[in-house]
């Protein structure tokens, strides 16, 4: 199996636990807890902001000792409304206790001490692509909010039948404004969860090029290339991203075979 593709470890507790060292990089971590009723998790941040989304269910949240009490509104990833999220900064700790079956996504990325902790509001849906290239997007924590020293966080809804960041597009380089280098992670979920989808992660000179089959609960890491991933007809996807990099910005570069598919939807 390739190494860009990550099977949860089992159906309770940390499922997911994917650190710089364990990915072979040096900016992205993720880690993801199911949880049952009344069972918890805790974590110091060292030197990591982290950004905690209630993927599905309910949780009692803390952060450094302050309580924001009950969170988390949509039981199922495929209501498609959207998250209740917590920012922790680095230098803190955090804990929840589920109070329904929770899932518990932990987003983390170097911090440096320019957010205080709180509850992130102000996330609404939006529209990207057009036809079968349609998704729906929520943008926790993407470059236009400034709610992060390091993270790029969101989350996407493809339709059954469609194909998501696509046109394939890359964001491996440091020489902004032109290209940030942002590593990322895609944790995909299927609906009904036992469907599949696809990821291609590779890049031009072909050095890199590996398709997976992605089922329900697999991460995916994107440490440079192009990376499309698509569903067929009868499943929906879901995906939460998160990306970071030496600069909190997100600038990319289309495939130049395939821009043209951008340049004529726009």
């Amino acid at each position: 199996m390739t190494q860009l593709l990550r099977k949860p470890t089992g159906t309770s507790g940390k499922v997911h636990d994917i650190t710089p060292k364990s990915a072979g990089w040096g900016y992205v971590g993720f880690g993801l807890y199911k949880l049952a009723p009344g069972e918890t998790a805790a974590e110091p941040t060292g030197g990591n902001e982290v950004i905690l989304v209630l993927v599905e269910g309910k949780a009692e949240i803390a952060v450094g000792g302050r309580s924001f009490g009950e969170l988390g509104e949509r039981m199922n990833v495929f209501e498609g409304t959207p998250p209740h999220c917590v920012y922790a900064p680095n230098g803190t700790d955090w804990s929840a206790r589920a109070t329904t079956a929770c899932t518990l996504a932990v987003c983390t990325a170097p911090g440096k001490g320019g957010h205080e902790a709180r509850v992130l509001t102000g996330i609404e849906k939006v529209t990207r692509g057009k036809g079968a290239n349609t998704r729906y997007i929520h943008p926790i924590a993407m470059e236009e909010s400034d709610v992060a020293d390091s993270l790029l966080v969101t989350e996407v809804f493809t339709p059954q039948g469609n194909w998501s960041s696509y046109p394939p597009h890359r964001h491996d380089e440091n020489r902004y404004p032109e290209m940030t280098y942002l590593e990322e992670t895609y944790y995909h979920r299927l609906n009904p969860p036992q469907g599949f989808g696809f990821q291609r992660v590779f890049t031009e000179d072909g050095t890199l090029d590996e398709t997976m089959a992605v089922s329900d609960g697999d991460v995916v890491l994107v440490p440079r290339g192009h990376h499309p991933c698509g569903t067929p007809y009868g499943y929906d996807m879901y995906y939460l991203n998160v990306m970071a990099g030496p600069i909190r910005k997100w600038r990319f570069q289309n495939h130049p075979d395939h821009d043209w598919i951008f340049q004529r939807d726009k």
